[in-house]
C-alpha cells in the first residue's frame, strides 16, 4: 500500500513537501487498470490549488500574444514605447506578477512555478523587439554587429593599430567577436543581426540559474531565493544585456563569483555559522569546506573564465578583482591566491593585448581620481530633455532609493541572515570605491549599480519575504507587513523597469530605410573621408569603420554645442582638414539622442540641419524622411 512520508521541516521553515514512496514489496504489482486509475484525471487540472498556478499564466500569455502585434513601434513618440504598448501588455504583466505572488505561498509544494513565471516575465518584458522590429535595436548593438562583420572579412585582428574613435579596443579586447564570428559560420547566417535582438532574453536566461546558485548558497527560502531572482530581473534596466562584450563578461563574472562563494570556503572559518540556533531562519548552511588542494583544482578550472572575462572588456576585470578583494574581508573567503592570479591575468593582458588602451587610461586618472561629482555623471551632456527622457530619469533614480531602502531595511532588521549573507553584501558593495577613480565615458553610475545589482536585489528580497519559521508578534506582523508590502514592491519595480528600459526607444529603433541611407552615404564616400554626424548614437554608424574617420561633433561639454548652433556650417568647415573629403550624415534617430540626452537645446537639431541645407559650404547628396547627406564643398581660397 502507499505510504506517506514527511520530509523534515528546512531551515527555512517552509511547509514541508509530502513524498510518496513506492510500492510495498510484499505487495503484487498493480494492474494496468489500477495505474491508469492512479493517473490525474483532466478534472484535477480546475481543482483551486491547481488552477490558480497555471491560470494566469495561460491569461498572461493570451493577453500578452494579443498585444504583440498591435504594439506601435514603428510610430514611437516621445515616450518611447510607453503610450505605444496597448493596455493588454499592461495587463499580461499585471497578471503575471499576481501569479508570481501566488506561486511563491506554495513555492515548497510547488518549487517550479516560481521559475515558470520568472521565465515568463523575462520573455514578456524583453522578447518584444526580437519579435517585431525589422532592424538592430539599439545603436551601440550594429556598432558590435560591425566589428564582428569586420572579423569575419579579415580573420585577425590588429590591436596596435589605430583607428579612428576609439575603435581600436575592440581589436585589443576581441574574445567576444571572435565567439561571435565563430557563431556566425557555425550557423551559417549571414551575420550576427539575425540573433542580436535575442541577446537580452538570452543573456537573461543564462543569468537566471547562476543568481540561483549565488542565492541558494545564502538562503533556503525558495520564496526568498526566487524572490530576488525577479526583483533582479525588473531592476536590470541598466541595457548592458545586449550583444555586447559587457553583457557576455558580465554573464562570466557572476559565473566565476558562484563558484567561489559555493566552493572556497575555507576550512575551521564557518565558526558559529555551523549553529542554525544563531543563524535566520532563512539561511542556509554555509558550503563545505575546502583544503587547499580542492581550491588550487577549482583555481585552474576558473582560469579559462577569467582569462575569457580579460579577453573581452575593459571594466569587468577591475570589478571582478574588486568583488575578490572584498571577499577576502571575511576568514570564510579568505583566498589570496584566487586573488592573485585574478589580478596577475589582468595585468598581464593589459600590458600586451591591451596596452595602447591601458597606458591611455593611467593617464587619465589624474585628472579624474577624486572627482566624484564628474565620476558620478550620467553621461557626456547635460540634463535629459523631453517628456520621454526626463520620466526615464526620473524612473531610474526613484527605482534605486526603492531597491536601497529595501535592502537597507533588511540589513538593519534581519542582521542574522546579514551574519551569514555578508560576502553577498560585501560584493554588492565592492563596486562603490570605483566612483572616486574614473567616469568611465560617464558611464560609472550605471556599472557600479549592475555591478552591485545581485547583491542588493537578494537583501531587497529579504526585506520583502519574511522568515517563515519563528514565532510571536514579530513573525505575525512581519507576515502581515509582507502581505501589503510583496505586492507593492514588485508592482512598482515593474512600473519603473518600463520607462527605464522603453522610454528611450525612439534612440533604440530605426526602420531599416534609416540604416539603407546611411550605408549608402558610407558607399559613396572615398576611402579616408571624414564622416561627420552629431552623435555616434545612429544605426550604422560605425558601417566600414576601418575606411573612414568620424567626428562626432556634439559629443562635448553643451557650451561648445550653443556656440556651434550660431553657425553650424562654418563650424563644421574649421574643423575639416584641408583637401579632406567630408560627409555629414544627419538622421531622425540622432535628432532622438541629441535633444534626449542634452547634447542639443530644443529645435537645435532642426535650425543646424536647414543652415547646414542652406550654406554654400555643403552640397545635398541625399534627403528623405529617414535622413540628410551633405558633401563639404571647401571654400575658394582667396587671393
Amino acid at each position: 500500500m502507499q505510504q506517506r512520508v514527511p520530509t523534515p521541516v528546512t531551515g527555512s521553515g517552509e511547509p514541508p513537501a509530502v513524498t510518496e514512496s513506492g510500492p510495498d514489496p510484499g505487495e503484487p504489482p498493480a494492474a494496468p487498470d489500477a495505474a491508469r486509475r492512479r493517473r490525474p484525471a483532466p478534472s484535477a487540472l480546475i481543482r483551486p490549488h491547481v488552477l490558480v498556478r497555471w491560470l494566469p499564466l495561460a491569461v498572461a500569455a493570451a493577453l500578452w500574444a494579443w498585444s504583440l502585434p498591435r504594439i506601435g513601434f514603428r510610430d514611437i513618440g516621445d515616450f518611447g514605447l510607453l503610450d505605444r504598448f496597448p493596455i493588454a501588455f499592461y495587463a499580461s504583466l499585471a497578471v503575471l506578477t499576481a501569479g508570481f505572488l501566488i506561486s511563491l505561498r506554495r513555492a515548497a509544494a510547488a518549487p517550479w512555478w516560481p521559475p515558470v513565471y520568472s521565465v515568463a516575465m523575462l520573455v514578456a518584458l524583453k522578447a518584444p523587439p526580437a519579435l517585431l522590429y525589422d532592424s538592430v535595436r539599439y545603436p551601440w548593438a550594429s556598432k558590435h554587429d560591425a566589428v564582428i562583420a569586420r572579423l569575419l572579412t579579415e580573420g585577425t585582428v590588429r590591436p596596435s593599430v589605430e583607428l579612428s574613435g576609439g575603435m581600436s579596443a575592440y581589436d585589443q579586447w576581441p574574445g567576444f567577436f571572435s565567439l561571435n564570428a565563430a557563431l556566425v559560420r557555425g550557423f551559417g547566417v549571414t551575420g550576427a543581426a539575425s540573433y542580436t535582438n535575442w541577446a537580452p532574453v538570452a543573456f537573461g536566461l543564462l543569468m537566471m540559474p547562476v543568481l540561483v546558485l549565488i542565492y541558494r548558497t545564502f538562503s533556503d527560502d525558495r520564496r526568498l531565493v526566487w524572490t530576488a531572482v525577479w526583483i533582479f530581473q525588473l531592476a536590470n534596466w541598466v541595457g548592458q544585456d545586449y550583444l555586447s562584450p559587457q553583457g557576455f563578461a558580465y554573464l562570466l563574472f557572476l559565473t566565476v563569483f558562484a563558484v567561489v562563494v559555493r566552493h572556497f570556503v575555507r576550512p575551521g572559518t564557518a565558526g558559529r555559522l555551523r549553529d542554525r540556533s544563531l543563524l535566520d531562519p532563512a539561511a542556509a548552511s554555509v558550503p563545505p569546506p575546502t583544503g587547499n588542494r580542492q581550491r588550487a583544482v577549482c583555481v585552474a578550472l576558473l582560469v579559462p573564465l577569467v582569462v575569457a572575462v580579460n579577453a573581452s572588456h575593459q571594466l569587468t576585470p577591475v570589478m571582478l578583482c574588486m568583488t575578490l578583494l572584498a571577499l577576502c574581508l571575511t576568514r570564510r573567503y579568505r583566498n589570496v591566491g584566487l586573488l592573485a592570479v585574478t589580478g596577475v591575468i589582468m595585468l598581464v593582458w593589459d600590458l600586451t593585448m591591451g596596452r595602447v588602451l591601458f597606458l591611455e587610461t593611467l593617464s587619465t586618472l589624474r585628472d579624474s581620481a577624486g572627482d566624484l561629482l564628474n565620476n558620478s555623471r550620467a553621461g557626456f551632456a547635460g540634463e535629459p530633455t523631453g517628456p520621454g527622457p526626463e520620466l526615464v530619469g526620473d524612473a531610474n533614480i526613484l527605482m534605486v532609493v526603492l531597491l536601497g531602502g529595501l535592502a537597507g531595511t533588511a540589513v538593519l532588521l534581519r542582521r542574522r541572515l546579514v551574519r551569514s549573507a555578508l560576502p553577498l553584501l560585501l560584493a554588492a558593495a565592492a563596486p562603490v570605491p570605483l566612483f572616486a577613480v574614473n567616469d568611465y565615458g560617464g558611464e560609472m553610475l550605471f556599472r557600479v549599480y549592475l555591478f552591485g545589482l545581485p547583491g542588493t536585489a537578494f537583501f531587497a528580497a529579504a526585506a520583502l519575504v519574511p522568515a517563515a519559521a519563528g514565532a510571536g508578534r514579530a513573525r505575525r506582523l512581519a507576515g502581515r507587513t509582507a502581505v501589503v508590502a510583496l505586492p507593492v514592491a514588485l508592482f512598482a519595480l515593474l512600473a519603473g523597469f518600463l520607462p527605464s528600459y522603453y522610454g528611450k526607444e525612439g534612440m533604440q529603433y530605426a526602420p531599416p530605410a534609416e540604416t539603407a541611407l546611411v550605408k549608402r552615404a558610407y558607399d559613396r564616400a572615398p576611402d579616408g573621408a571624414l564622416i561627420l554626424a552629431t552623435t555616434g548614437s545612429f544605426p550604422g554608424a560605425y558601417y566600414r569603420y576601418d575606411h573612414f574617420e568620424r567626428w562626432f561633433f556634439t559629443e562635448q561639454e553643451v557650451p561648445e554645442n550653443l556656440e556651434m548652433l550660431k553657425d553650424p556650417a562654418a563650424y563644421l568647415d574649421a574643423g575639416v582638414p584641408d583637401g579632406r573629403p567630408a560627409y555629414v550624415i544627419l538622421t531622425p534617430t540622432q535628432e532622438q539622442a541629441t535633444t534626449g540626452d542634452g547634447y542639443l537645446p530644443a529645435g537645435g537639431f532642426d535650425r543646424m540641419s536647414e543652415a547646414l541645407r542652406r550654406s554654400p559650404l555643403f552640397r545635398v547628396v541625399e534627403e528623405n524622411a529617414h535622413g540628410l547627406v551633405l558633401e563639404h564643398v571647401p571654400a575658394a581660397p582667396t587671393r
